[in-house]
């Protein structure tokens, strides 16, 4: 590791992972991350000057890619929990950035930001409909992948009062969500743009799928080439490396 973590205390199940390029976050059991998150880290692709909003931040994994890559002037992230907000704290912290900022909102009651101040906002939503399969023991996995507290209609309205016209809101899902995300987004004037599927291997379903839309555009929607993540000797793929390398090189 090249951060000192003796600025903040770590709770027995945390730990700092490193993300490369001398950035880290806090993460624990009830919050963490996975692929899906640095896809969208990556689909999502701010702009350098962007002002971005990440909704149900976590850990703050999207943000803190970000940070590492150089990306956004500025960067809101929004979280409902108070223990996850807690481990992004401490993560501003050992980055001595004040580049990133925590909000512990409930996105659909966001008030205090100002209409259209946003360039970019992304999401990685709980995938799951509320009551729908079996749930989590633990009450933040349940938040996480559930729609306990918001669903896609909440998500793109608050989405669409904060994005400035032309700015673009981004997405992944599960592929049977896919028409529930875009139906959510186009009722409240962000108008589906580019659509990519993510598949483990070439001739396997896709398991993900990466959605950006732009309010107030208009309609038109480009299908963009499937992302294969491993080749068929289960290596990654040539993309896939290149998304993660910077993390894999330090792990």
């Amino acid at each position: 590791m090249c951060m000192l973590t003796d600025s903040i205390s770590l709770l027995e199940n945390e730990h700092i992972e490193d993300l490369g390029e001398g950035v880290g976050v806090v993460v624990s059991k009830q919050h963490t991350f996975g692929t899906d998150a640095m896809l969208l880290a990556d689909f999502a692709n701010p702009k350098f000057s962007d002002n971005a909003c990440d909704f149900g931040t976590g850990c703050g994994i999207i943000p803190f890619l970000w940070l590492r890559d150089g990306k956004c002037k500025s960067i809101s992230a929004v979280e409902i929990q108070e223990n996850a907000c807690n481990q992004v704290e401490r993560s501003i912290i050992i980055n001595k950035t004040e580049k990133i900022k925590i909000y512990n909102r409930d996105l659909k009651d966001i008030g205090d930001f100002a209409a259209g101040s946003f360039d970019v906002v992304t999401m990685n939503p709980p995938y799951k409909i509320e009551n729908g399969g079996i749930k989590n023991e633990d009450e933040s996995s349940t938040i996480a992948r559930h729609e306990t507290f918001c669903n896609m209609e909440d998500i793109a309205k608050s989405a669409s009062r904060l994005l400035r016209f032309g700015g673009k809101f981004c997405i992944c899902h599960r592929p049977e969500r896919v028409f529930d995300a875009m139906t959510a987004m186009r009722n409240n004037g962000i108008e589906p743009k580019r659509l990519r599927f993510v598949s483990k291997k070439g001739d396997t379903q896709p398991w993900l799928v990466l959605i950006e839309g732009k309010r107030g555009a208009k309609n038109g929607l480009k299908v963009e080439a499937p992302l294969v993540a491993y080749n068929n000797d289960g290596s990654l793929s040539e993309e896939m490396l290149s998304i993660t390398e910077k993390y894999r090189k330090e792990n």
